[in-house]
């Protein structure tokens, strides 16, 4: 008899991804037999990378890890998403009292929504904590830009971002 197979997802922007997005993949890779990376489409955010090179980069980003799959969703709540590919959990990241009030109400919607699905919270060491795709593209254009977000992507979307601002 076969151990049935433990699958995650782990849902987010990506909008970059960052270093903390690439700790959480780390960790939560570790925990599952298959971890889903699932780019959540938003229509009412501006995003500014597509879908297309939201994949790529994360693709780049997460190559050693046998077990990492990486789709996109859209217009569904997560919890749907995560039981329609038969994932049992969902691992969400907590970086200040703030992410943890939402998530936590959330949790509990997603546990009305379907029971059988448990939400796994992290929480990134400290260097990662303040970081967020977010704060990431403010940073684009000043003076020392490119040294200050080095600190805080991983390489390839370090090359992606440093392409795409040629001339800034």
């Amino acid at each position: 008899m076969t151990q049935p197979t433990s699958r995650a997802v782990y849902a987010g922007s990506f909008d970059p991804p960052t270093n903390g997005h690439l700790w959480m993949i780390r960790q939560a890779q570790t925990m599952f037999d298959e971890l889903i990376i699932a780019i959540g489409i938003n229509p009412d955010k501006k995003s500014t990378y597509t879908i297309a090179e939201r994949y790529a980069m994360l693709e780049a980003i997460t190559q050693e890890f046998p077990n990492v799959r990486i789709y996109s969703f859209e217009n569904r709540f997560l919890v749907d998403y995560a039981h329609d590919v038969d994932a049992k959990f969902i691992v969400r990241g907590i970086r200040t009292a703030s992410d943890y009030e939402y998530e936590r109400t959330i949790r509990y919607i997603n546990s009305d929504l379907q029971p059988d699905i448990l939400t796994i919270f992290l929480m990134p060491p400290r260097e990662f904590a303040e970081v967020s795709s977010t704060m990431v593209k403010g940073m684009v254009g000043p003076s020392g830009w490119r040294q200050m977000i080095r600190r805080y992507v991983p390489d390839a979307v370090y090359e992606k971002i440093l392409a795409d601002n040629e001339g800034r």
